[in-house]
């Protein structure tokens, strides 16, 4: 058995691509690894090819110290800490309160939007066009399917291993287990446990007892890891984890956000305190973004609240608000969908599949481009590549919340059979209405 996303041989190759995003020059760092027989490429799957010795081991984890100790020139524009974030924000007199409708939307569009997706993660976007051209689903406008799907093209693209058996057209019987729905429902519950008071160290006590280390990867994987070495937080964010700036938060910030309907800085001030557990910079402004457009998209009327909402608790100066305003800006500029995307990838493309900001770009890029219909907006960012079920989820999440539960399309929300499976205690197979009426209860209780 190989554990991946914490041995530090695995870490290093990350760690140095992450160093040249942030400025930092580690060439004497990656001149030292390759010369004792490390990988410097960063490895897709989270594991490296090649073989590990005590003494490569010992040097990567040396290395790793060594890159976090390097200052980079965005820690000035890029705080993490909250004090330097929440400078500029503007803090909601109150909330109203939350519409039952609106919040049971959000759920059923998160989860759909998810399973949509789930298929095809990991699959590059021409491999996604490939699969639904060959079984006559281009552009996408259904369920993913293997009926019809040549041989040849069913070769070159193998389907996520984990999720093809539950997620295909043809096997689809409720919302199969997925980190994306996992979270969300963990997070309900620490605010029906500890509301608002909660703290950093309340997120990780529950991941402790509630999340097998099996089920949480990159970012989050690297936080367990240090949790049981007895690092505390901040510092399980920080130590030897080249992952920090990934997608990880942004996929945990919705219900911070359902519980604060119509107060973007406040539910942002409740992100930032789970966010701060694996990530840092912009992969802590990831989930403050989503977390204050889903308390928009519960009142806005227009996906550009909804955005506004979001940039109003990112630095304005971090790449992350750079990636945002980028990708807002496409569709007006662009006349399709594809040419869209290849903005996108043009700018971003060349960042782990599961970064944070080529994943943001598309997110709000699609966002734009659906105008708030649902349909419209996961298909069109699932088809895009990347993280497709977290993708899609984010997107769904705020479609689905912008539209409401009665006027969702049920051809995507039948197949779900308002049924969750899960591994989470004392959620195994609940329902969608269950959840939005427990989180409508929540929000009351923190009015």
């Amino acid at each position: 058995m190989r554990l991946t996303w914490v041995q530090p041989e695995d870490l290093v190759g990350h760690a140095f691509a992450q160093a040249a995003e942030d400025g930092v020059d580690v060439a004497d760092l990656r001149a030292r690894w390759v010369d004792a027989g490390g990988d410097p490429a960063p490895a897709r799957s989270g594991a490296s090819d090649v073989p590990a010795t005590a003494q490569l081991r010992a040097l990567a984890a040396e290395l790793l110290d060594e890159v976090d100790a390097r200052p980079s020139p965005y820690d000035a524009s890029e705080p993490t800490d909250l004090a330097s974030i929440e400078a500029g924000w503007t803090r909601a007199p109150s909330t109203p309160a939350p519409s039952l409708d609106r919040v049971h939307g959000a759920w059923l569009g998160r989860a759909a939007g998810c399973l949509l997706g789930k298929p095809v993660e990991k699959i590059p976007r021409a491999g996604i066009r490939e699969i639904l051209e060959a079984t006559g689903r281009w552009p996408l406008n259904d369920w993913f399917t293997a009926v019809g799907l040549p041989d040849d093209v069913a070769a070159r693209w193998t389907w996520n291993r984990r999720s093809a058996t539950t997620s295909l057209a043809e096997n689809i019987d409720g919302m199969p287990e997925d980190d994306d729905l996992n979270f969300p429902m963990l997070n309900l519950a620490l605010l029906e446990a500890r509301g608002a008071d909660f703290t950093t160290s309340d997120v990780a006590e529950s991941w402790l007892a509630s999340l097998p280390a099996g089920r949480v990867f990159t970012a989050e994987r690297v936080a367990y890891r240090n949790l049981l070495l007895g690092h505390l937080p901040p510092a399980t964010a920080t130590v030897r984890n080249p992952f920090r700036d990934w997608i990880g938060a942004q996929i945990r910030g919705d219900v911070f956000g359902w519980v604060r309907p119509g107060a973007p800085a406040g539910a942002a001030a409740l992100a930032w305190r789970d966010a701060v557990l694996s990530h840092t910079r912009n992969g802590v402004y990831g989930e403050l973004f989503v977390a204050a457009a889903c308390a928009s998209a519960l009142v806005a009327d227009s996906v550009d609240e909804v955005i506004d909402a979001g940039l109003s608790v990112v630095p304005a100066s971090s790449r992350y608000a750079e990636a945002v305003r980028f990708a807002r800006a496409l569709p007006a500029e662009h006349g399709d969908w594809e040419a869209v995307v290849d903005a996108v990838e043009a700018r971003y493309g060349h960042l782990h599949w599961v970064h944070v900001l080529n994943n943001a770009a598309l997110v709000v890029a699609a966002m734009v481009h659906g105008g708030g219909d649902y349909e419209r907006s996961v298909t069109a960012v699932v088809s895009g590549g990347w993280d497709t079920d977290s993708n899609g989820a984010t997107v769904g999440s705020i479609a689905g919340a912008l539209t409401g539960a009665a006027a969702l399309p049920p051809r995507w929300i039948a197949p779900m059979r308002n049924r969750v499976s899960t591994t989470l205690a004392g959620f195994d197979g609940i329902g969608f209405d269950t959840l939005a009426a427990r989180t409508v209860a929540v929000a009351e209780g923190l009015t």
